[in-house]
């Protein structure tokens, strides 16, 4: 279950800190909405791994619609393998 705290709370920030773990983040909110979140470092560096690798795959997708697919033999060859 989500930590959800008033921002008021980070006057006693190591109590707010401890309860951060990578798979529990802390959602702070300002005047009864989210504002923000804290997040382990582990947990940051997992999602922004795997928007860069959504990325990379969004663009090989793209890639095929524009130029289609290319065939076995030819990746072997442009590749040198």
């Amino acid at each position: 279950m989500p930590a959800i705290k008033p921002i008021s709370e980070l006057r006693n920030y190591n109590t707010v800190l401890r309860e951060v773990t990578a798979d529990t983040p802390v959602f702070l909110t300002k005047n009864g909405h989210g504002r923000f979140a804290i997040v382990d470092i582990r947990a940051y560096e997992r999602l922004h791994t795997e928007l860069e690798l959504m990325s990379a795959l969004a663009e090989g997708e793209e890639s095929v619609r524009k130029r289609g697919w290319v065939s076995m033999d030819s990746a072997i060859k442009k590749l040198g393998v």
